[in-house]
């Protein structure tokens, strides 16, 4: 796309100034053009909402099903529609694609509309929505502390990069709620016992997958929790839940029980796998080990009179 607009001998606007915003582990290469537009590179634009992989940027967030359900009219526009400037490349003269920086913000509030809709189908569009809440909450702050500033005229006193800072330190946090609970290779391993072909955290995993992890896992932490997780997280019209059931775990008993049970699994899983044994004999051993709970929690009993 760009080498097309450089060969028409279209004049391209240049950027005057760039530079990259660091939020966490991610750098949003970021620029300003010299009639005063704000440009997001397309590759730091998918970087921003999650997306994992390479590849041109552009073709990817338009690829994006759920954003495609909404009569939004200039983020389709300009999605399709990308910023060709000069100065973004490192070789002199090769245009880039960017986008407004208010593009990044509209594109999150769709995919926020999309998960209230119930549209989202797949875990990688889960994901994205994950980043887009977080970066929508944390610009509104950072939003807020500039405004503030700029009434008191701090902005001329405040270092230069105070603005990035506070953000970067916003988006740990909220990452930080985030993180992962169960291991990549948990599901790796199931996989393998299955004998199926792994296909990467990146693709949709096969919906029996989420029985097994109902099976395995929240069936065998405490008596009831199973129900009790669905209670608090119940499926939408078309089958959905909104949360995952692990984000109501307690951070000081539900998580902690989480992560050793996960850990003796994995071990369990290990074990199973280096001895040539297949997912039944997995599973029976599991069943051993880690039995299923009741419906009720079971007391300590005296039947000595």
């Amino acid at each position: 796309m760009a080498k097309k607009a450089q060969s028409s001998g279209a004049k391209l606007p240049e950027a005057t100034h760039k530079g990259a915003l660091k939020i966490g582990e991610l750098v949003i290469p970021c620029f300003v053009l010299e009639d005063g537009r704000r440009v997001i590179s397309g590759r730091g634009m998918t970087a921003a909402i999650g997306m994992k992989g390479r590849g041109q940027g552009i073709a990817r967030i338009s690829t994006l099903k759920v954003l495609n359900s909404f009569e939004n009219n200039n983020l389709a526009l300009a999605i399709k529609s990308p910023i060709q400037f000069l100065g973004g490349s490192p070789k002199v003269g090769v245009p880039s694609d960017g986008f407004e920086a208010t593009v990044l913000q509209d594109l999150c509030e769709a995919l926020l509309q999309a998960r209230d809709a119930g549209l989202l189908k797949t875990e990688a569009e889960r994901r994205y929505v994950q980043f887009a809440d977080m970066l929508i909450r944390s610009f509104a702050r950072v939003g807020i502390i500039a405004l503030v500033d700029e009434a008191t005229g701090f902005q001329a006193d405040r270092p230069a990069d105070a603005l990035e800072r506070y953000l970067e330190k916003l988006i740990s946090k909220e990452l930080a709620a985030w993180a992962k609970k169960f291991p990549d290779e948990f599901y790796e391993n199931i996989y393998k016992l299955k004998g199926w072909t792994w296909p990467g955290m990146g693709k949709n995993r096969y919906s029996v997958v989420g029985n097994y992890t109902r099976d395995l896992v929240f069936e065998r932490i405490a008596p009831g929790l199973l129900p009790e997780l669905e209670r608090k997280s119940p499926k939408d019209d078309k089958g959905n839940r909104p949360n995952k059931l692990h984000q109501w775990l307690t951070k000081d008993i539900g998580d902690p029980m989480l992560a050793q049970h996960l850990h003796t699994l994995v071990m369990f899983q290990r074990l199973a796998i280096a001895n040539g044994h297949g997912w039944g004999r997995f599973v029976k051993t599991v069943d051993q080990v880690l039995p299923k709970k009741g419906s009720t929690l079971e007391l300590p009993l005296d039947f000595h009179d």
